[in-house]
């Protein structure tokens, strides 16, 4: 059975899985380091790869060897994510990074609603999805519900 996974956008995707990627080693290579401060550190603070200490790489690389080594069907997709994510420009990466923490802050339900709202407008025109937008504003909470029943969320496969 595939797992869902948050499909709240191209961008938002891809955040996900950097974000997933990423804060767990990065907890770890803080949590690894012998120096650890009171104050959390800053970005200017935190030392580049090249002066990272082996364990200190090996806890920022593990997670993605876990996840690679547990997932071989997933493997084409991280790799595309990872190359996407690469070729994003800053403000870009910020709009997804903040589209996934704003999913993260959502209870079930508000998850199950965006899932199924993706993946209505995932394949309509930008016109065709203000028209949705404007439509679903002047809907009730009742009617946003019968909305909600008849158009469940699915899981869906990656963007190419």
């Amino acid at each position: 059975m595939k797992r869902s996974r948050p499909n709240t956008g191209t961008t938002v995707r891809l955040a996900a899985c950097a974000l997933a990627l990423l804060l767990p080693a990065m907890a770890a290579a803080q949590a690894a380091s012998p120096a650890k401060t009171a104050a959390t550190p800053t970005a200017a603070t935190l030392p580049a790869w090249d002066q990272l200490s082996p364990e200190q790489r090996e806890a920022l690389v593990a997670p993605i060897r876990e996840r690679w080594n547990a997932s071989p069907e997933d493997r084409q997709r991280m790799l595309e994510h990872a190359r996407r994510w690469k070729s994003m420009p800053p403000d870009e990466r910020e709009r997804a990074r903040r589209g996934m923490r704003r999913f993260e802050e959502m209870n079930p339900e508000q998850r199950e609603q965006a899932r199924a709202l993706f993946g209505q407008m995932r394949g309509m025109t930008p016109e065709q999805r203000q028209a949705f937008r404007e439509n679903w504003r002047k809907m009730s909470s009742e009617q946003r519900q019968q909305w909600l029943q008849s158009h469940p969320p699915t899981d869906l496969p990656p963007q190419p």
